[in-house]
Order: C-alpha cells, then sequence, then structure tokens
C-alpha cells in the first residue's frame, strides 16, 4: 500500500475530521507527514496545471468549517476550495444542508499569489452567506462564473477589506488528484479534486 492509499485509507469515515476519535488525529498526522515526504511537486505553486480546479474537502483540522455542523438545525455538506491561477482567485464554498427547501451556502472569494514555491498569500476581498435556493447554486463552477461576472445574490454579500491581511497557504503535497496544505492559523487541509 502506498503512503498515499494509507491516507485515504486513514481517512476513510472520519467525515473530514467531524468523526475523529480519541487518537485518531495523531494516526492522521503521521500518514500526512509520511505522504508530504513523497511530494512529486516540491514546487507545488509552479505547477499551475495541476492546482488549477475544483477541490472537495476531505479533511481540515479547520473547528470554523468544522463548527458549521450542528445538527439537528443544520448539517455540513460539501466544502470546496477552487482555485483559477490563471486570474490569480481562491473560492472557499461550504453547502450547508438544512431544513427542506433552506440549504445554505457560505462563500468566499479571495485572490491569490505565490510568494514562494510552497506558499501563497491570501487576501479575501467577498463574503457570501445565504440560501442556496434565493441564490440559484447549482455547482461551485456556475456559483464561481456568477461571482467573477460580479453578480449580486439575495444573501449576505459582504466586501472584506483586503488591508491589513496576513492570510497564507502553503501546499505542502501536490498531484494529479491530491492536495495538502497548511493554513496561516495552523489548519490543515486534504482536498481531491473534483
Amino acid at each position: 500500500m502506498t503512503a498515499k492509499e494509507k491516507l485515504l485509507a486513514v481517512l476513510a469515515g472520519k467525515n473530514r475530521g467531524l468523526l475523529l476519535k480519541p487518537g485518531d488525529a495523531q494516526v492522521v498526522l503521521d500518514a500526512i507527514d509520511r505522504l508530504e515526504e513523497t511530494n512529486p511537486n516540491p514546487n507545488p505553486t509552479e505547477a499551475l496545471d495541476l492546482l488549477a480546479g475544483d477541490w472537495r474537502l476531505l479533511y481540515t483540522t479547520s473547528t470554523s468549517l468544522l463548527n458549521i455542523d450542528v445538527p439537528p438545525l443544520a448539517r455540513l455538506g460539501q466544502v470546496y476550495q477552487c482555485l483559477r491561477p490563471q486570474t490569480g482567485k481562491l473560492y472557499n464554498i461550504a453547502e450547508i444542508i438544512g431544513l427542506p427547501y433552506l440549504d445554505g451556502l457560505v462563500a468566499t472569494a479571495a485572490k491569490f499569489q505565490a510568494i514562494s514555491e510552497k506558499r501563497v498569500d491570501v487576501k479575501f476581498q467577498r463574503w457570501i452567506v445565504g440560501l442556496q435556493g434565493f441564490m440559484e447554486y447549482q455547482t461551485p463552477s456556475e456559483f464561481i462564473d456568477q461571482i467573477e461576472a460580479d453578480k449580486r445574490f439575495t444573501a449576505l454579500d459582504i466586501p472584506i477589506d483586503e488591508n491589513n491581511q496576513d492570510n497564507w497557504l502553503d501546499f505542502t503535497y501536490l498531484d494529479e488528484d491530491l492536495r495538502i496544505c497548511r493554513g496561516h492559523k495552523g489548519n490543515l487541509f486534504i482536498l481531491s479534486k473534483v
């Protein structure tokens, strides 16, 4: 079994980190460390074709994401990070499963720029929170097309001041369908290409 297969096996049944049992976190971290040692792209910010696209979250340590899951009122649905290196844009999209017809969405739009072979600087520009139905949400790609067309949504749609932001993301593993990154708050993200 390869290091990648071992990591995916360790993540199975963990529901992005929501179902971790005592001791699971260290097992996951050990599997991540082993896979990162085999990174086939040591300069991921230069591998734009691999970075580009829509990525689905498999695992995170981000409590701000995991705390969205508050049954019975709402459950965390799919979470995506969509990278558009050609325009220097990054989109985070979290689907929220709620009561019938009350499914929600939390999204951020940001610009990013490589500042080293592994790190990108991230400046958040827009925050959107609302009901999927009112926003006519179908897929991450369609939603991003609407954001890039500067559509204003029937939702909380708030511009974010880019000044005084010190956000970054380190890509520590990248292949054609799996990405591991670590954020400025110490959060870990494992994503698979959609």
